[in-house]
């Protein structure tokens, strides 16, 4: 299985990293995306991808920490890329959810960032949040074809914008509630081609789990929410999902 959004970086884990990836592999999730928030967390991202086999490293500035980024750190983010060639570009994107987080500066920002993602042809992570319209927007007038939507919530009309630009849609520990009726309706209607699984660890944990650290070997119930919902064997999405992910990274990793 793939991880495609997890935050295996942040302080959350310090304590039992080496543990949380072993049970990760133990459950059967031999690959993970680890995408940044902020600058800061850049160079513990790419030690821990060069470190660790199967993680995978995006770099990005995430909108709901605009505080902590400076002007320079685009300027950063090209020479980041440069360096890594592996490297997708994220978490970035629009979060209209907290009405004190200027919009204008988070499209800003997520302008600069799809860019880059544009003239080194890599994928870009998106997050969003009551803001997928925007974030369209940005993405077709930035020209950006291959990606992930992050902890996808949108309708099923925004679902397939995203699919014809070329993004796939992440599903993790939403789909696992009941009340996640509009976003089941979705899963069901959205081909299973332009699926892929996450857990956003240590966030978002597996319904039956609330108040506890979400991490990577959760995602087995992602996998059987899913396949109950569509009523296929697990296998067939692990086999599809994981395709997806490892398709996405087949990218050249040069500068277009």
């Amino acid at each position: 299985m793939f991880d495609t959004h997890c935050h295996l970086d942040v302080r959350e884990f310090d304590a039992d990293r080496d543990a949380v990836l072993a049970r990760a592999r133990s459950a059967g999730i031999t690959d993970q995306l680890i995408p940044a928030i902020t600058r800061a967390h850049w160079a513990g991202i790419q030690a821990l991808c060069e470190q660790e086999t199967g993680l995978y490293p995006a770099f990005g500035l995430h909108p709901m920490y605009l505080s902590e980024h400076q002007e320079s750190d685009i300027l950063a983010l090209e020479a980041q890329l440069q360096d890594c060639p592996s490297a997708l570009v994220g978490e970035c994107g629009l979060d209209f959810y907290v009405q004190d987080v200027s919009q204008a500066q988070q499209v800003s920002l997520l302008s600069a960032q799809l860019r880059l993602a544009r003239d080194f042809s890599r994928p870009a992570i998106l997050h969003g949040r009551r803001a997928f319209d925007a974030l369209l927007v940005e993405v077709r007038r930035a020209g950006v074809r291959r990606g992930i939507v992050h902890s996808f919530a949108g309708s099923l009309e925004q679902a397939q914008a995203f699919v014809k630009q070329g993004f796939l849609l992440g599903i993790g520990g939403p789909i696992t509630y009941p009340r996640a009726q509009r976003l089941q309706r979705v899963c069901q209607q959205i081909p299973l081609e332009h699926i892929v699984l996450e857990t956003d660890s240590p966030d978002q944990p597996i319904c039956g789990f609330q108040g506890q650290r979400n991490e990577p070997a959760q995602l087995v119930h992602v996998v059987d929410a899913l396949a109950e919902l569509l009523q296929v064997a697990p296998a067939k999405i692990i086999s599809q999902t994981t395709f997806n992910a490892r398709a996405l990274l087949s990218f050249s990793g040069k500068r277009g």
